[in-house]
């Protein structure tokens, strides 16, 4: 089936909701009951709560039958009346299908369906889900033309007061191997537990008078197919991808001793098992207390209860985005990348969990409540939502707070990571790092990796603490805390390998997790160098490693990228950390793809690597921009804008003029290409307010600098004219367009694209004429 086809039906007569399912651009089957008394309707799609319900009649059948004498009468088609309905894009055609009895005989015959259980209420909760059972032998077809579906595996909705638990799913449509077999209308609770919904066939509809005609008149064939054992494999559907229990793409936690917690986990544990239709939990906390561990240790322990896990950064609306779009790739085996965009993608994979409900998503380190409920207010009723931040406010639910450890569960660490042979000294040392998680890992593993003591640690931690902040008491800002060990694990890095360090300091300019190692390679002999530097930053516990990338803690970043002051800390030391972000600058720009909108082999490149452009734009101020900056600025702005991301690359291209005024002038050619990218962009959002004025400016500019004939010059002025004819001001696109043209000829040649361009954009205009 297609999700894509299913809706939403309101009857305002009846104050009744049910499901209905489109066998044409207009045309919906649902049940006769959900549409009883009642000429005129509302429809919506699935997916669209937000927006306005659009008017729909019945069209068949032309009177009624006592559905207690007749049940295998509860169909109906409903025609869609609103002029502004849409229909959806790519949707699959229907095939109808006939089911037979020996096919059924072989063995229990899966069958599919998605219903609003619970929406019996116009704009009340709506409660999806998808409906899973299959048909038997003896008891799934009935001589009357009525099929019997078991559900496994789904919860039922849970109503026991009501008369029907299934109440909403009434008219949507069940399949069986890709084909439309039949339409639900009841369930049998009166006899049973709920577990079986009837519904009527598609060859009982098709005998039906005017059924097949009113189905025709929409340009549909009823020809239903066989359902045989042949179809049994690979579904035709958008969204049916199956997968095991348990499918996940959880890192390991940052550290595998894991104390103090069992409260915050517990509450955790009850929260996310509340039988609801709809659960989002947050948990808030310093950054650095163990937010992400909690989740992590979390996920890890209960993986196998959910259909799947899925862990997403998100810092940022497009690592967001990026999160459900790898949901896509890893669903549908690697077959995305360069076949739909990022955007395309993250919405594929919002479908499939909308149809595919069981699932548990952890948003990590999220910065912002609407970044988040963005997403998650498209997939309620349907899964579980795990949210970290460090912020506390703007949250749905009641969040739970991660404060730092107690005494007795920061010793326990402490002793666990072979750091507390003096009980007294390791009281003082867990107070002295604010008993924060992070901090307590750290100097354990620094300990256990030197063979130094505890009080010999304290001894380093008070001769050379933090000079950037003054002492702060424990836990109230884990910067200081991690500040003041920062310095010592680096001596000890130093004294191994000092570009171990200078590894640190590039990567702290990235975003914090997903760093390529091979964006790192240049920085070592060969891969087996690479490997060395990267194990001794590990064994540190400043980075975390897999086999394809790296992670910085934020904190650590944070200082590494800081500069101490003069005579401060020499790691910090402010040459060694502007030469660091300079070579950081250079390894991204080195690893862009070019030609990023049409060079398609690029774009996993572009989307691994762009969540770290973000990073270093976000932590150098665009007063500091250089022309390298500036260049990844361009390009970055060419690749968000080919993935119809405009608003990200209207931003790329305004910091992109900024810095290339600042830097190359007003009239430098770089700058004027700028100016033409920025104004590009603010017309393809539709901002002609802005275009025109841009557009006006550059070609005058390219006019005085560069020449009537340029050949930039001449496309300055066929973009002009595209905008004065976009806002309707023909009178001056034409004799614009005419102007160039002439010019192209005169000075490219009939051939070239440029004039063949501006040829076909004069064609357009002057058909616009009135």
């Amino acid at each position: 089936m297609d999700v894509r086809r299913v809706v939403e039906i309101w009857n305002p007569v009846g104050k009744c909701a049910g499901t209905g399912y489109l066998v044409a651009d207009r045309l919906v089957l649902t049940a006769l009951h959900n549409v009883l008394g009642c000429g005129r309707l509302e429809v919506r799609r699935l997916g669209d709560e937000e927006s306005a319900w659009v008017a729909a009649e019945v069209c068949w059948p032309a009177s009624t039958s006592d559905l207690k004498r007749e049940p295998q009468a509860d169909a109906a088609l409903v025609v869609i009346t609103d002029p502004g309905w849409r229909a959806p894009v790519g949707a699959e055609p229907v095939r109808w299908g006939r089911l037979d009895r020996s096919v059924v005989g072989e063995q229990r015959l899966g069958c599919v369906a998605v219903g609003f259980p619970r929406s019996e209420v116009r704009d009340g909760v709506r409660d999806t889900k998808e409906i899973r059972g299959h048909i038997e032998t003896l008891t799934g077809l009935k001589s009357e033309g009525l099929i019997t579906a078991y559900v496994d595996g789904v919860a039922v909705p849970s109503k026991p007061d009501e008369r029907s638990r299934w109440a909403g799913a009434s008219g949507a449509a069940l399949f069986a191997r890709g084909r439309l077999i039949g339409v639900v209308t009841t369930d049998r609770q009166r006899d049973y537990e709920a577990d079986q919904l009837t519904a009527v066939s598609v060859v009982s509809l098709a005998a039906r008078p005017g059924f097949a005609v009113e189905v025709k008149a929409v340009g549909v064939e009823l020809i239903p197919e066989d359902v045989t054992a042949a179809d049994s494999g690979r579904s035709r559907t958008v969204y049916d991808v199956e997968v095991p229990r348990g499918v996940n793409n959880l890192p390991e936690p940052p550290s595998p001793i894991f104390v103090g917690r069992a409260e915050a986990m517990a509450e955790l544990e009850r929260a996310l098992a509340v039988d609801s239709q709809a659960i989002t939990q947050t948990v808030h906390g310093l950054g650095g207390v163990g937010k992400t561990t909690l989740a992590l240790h979390y996920a890890h322990d209960h993986a196998g209860a959910y259909r799947l896990v899925w862990w997403i950064r998100a810092d940022t609306p497009e690592l967001i985005e990026a999160g459900f779009a790898a949901l896509t790739l890893r669903l549908r085996g690697g077959g995305t990348e360069g076949e739909l965009t990022t955007a395309q993608a993250a919405e594929w994979a919002v479908g499939w969990l909308q149809t595919h409900p069981g699932w548990l998503l952890i948003f990590d380190n999220a910065e912002k409540a609407e970044d988040v409920y963005a997403w998650t207010g498209q997939l309620r009723s349907a899964g579980r939502h795990l949210i970290t931040s460090r912020y506390k406010r703007g949250w749905i639910c009641d969040p739970i707070p991660l404060s730092v450890l107690d005494e007795d569960a920061s010793l326990t660490l402490l002793s666990r990571l072979g750091g507390a042979d003096d009980e007294d000294e390791a009281r003082a040392l867990a107070d002295d790092l604010g008993h924060l998680p992070l901090a307590l890992e750290q100097a354990g593993a620094f300990m256990g990796q030197t063979g130094i003591t505890i009080a010999e640690y304290r001894d380093m931690l008070r001769s050379h603490p933090d000079r950037t902040t003054d002492a702060a008491p424990g836990g109230s800002d884990p910067a200081r805390t991690i500040a003041r060990i920062w310095r010592i694990t680096l001596d000890a890095l130093q004294d191994r390998d000092p570009r171990a360090v200078e590894i640190l300091r590039i990567a702290a300019w990235y975003a914090p997790t997903g760093i390529p190692r091979t964006l790192l390679a240049p920085l070592a002999e060969d891969a087996l160098d690479l490997a060395q530097l990267l194990g001794l930053l590990a064994d540190y516990n400043m980075i975390t490693l897999d086999r394809a990338e790296i992670g910085v803690h934020r904190l650590v970043q944070t200082l590494a990228r800081t500069p101490s002051k003069a005579g401060g800390d020499p790691h910090r030391d402010h040459d060694r950390i502007m030469a660091a972000r300079d070579r950081a600058v250079k390894l991204i720009l080195d690893g862009l793809p070019e030609d990023p909108e049409r060079n398609v082999a690029g774009w996993p490149t572009w989307r691994a690597l762009l969540p770290h452009v973000e990073a270093l734009l976000d932590v150098v101020g665009p007063e500091e921009d250089t022309v390298e900056i500036d260049l990844i600025l361009a390009l970055a702005g060419s690749f968000t804008e080919g993935q119809g991301q405009l608003s990200q690359a209207i931003a790329y291209y305004n910091r992109s003029l900024a810095a290339a005024t600042r830097l190359l002038g007003e009239d430098d050619p770089s700058t004027l290409v700028s100016r033409n990218n920025l104004a590009g962009a603010y017309r393809a959002v539709g901002d002609l307010g802005r275009a025109v004025p841009l557009y006006e400016r550059t070609l005058a500019d390219r006019v005085r600098v560069l020449g009537e004939d340029h050949p930039d010059t001449l496309l300055s002025r066929n973009n002009l004219a595209g905008a004065y004819r976009e806002v309707g001001d023909l009178g001056r696109a034409i004799p614009l367009y005419e102007r160039t043209l002439a010019d192209c000829l005169r000075v490219l040649g009939e051939d070239h694209p440029t004039t063949r361009l501006v040829r076909e954009n004069l064609s357009i205009a002057r058909a616009d004429e009135p």
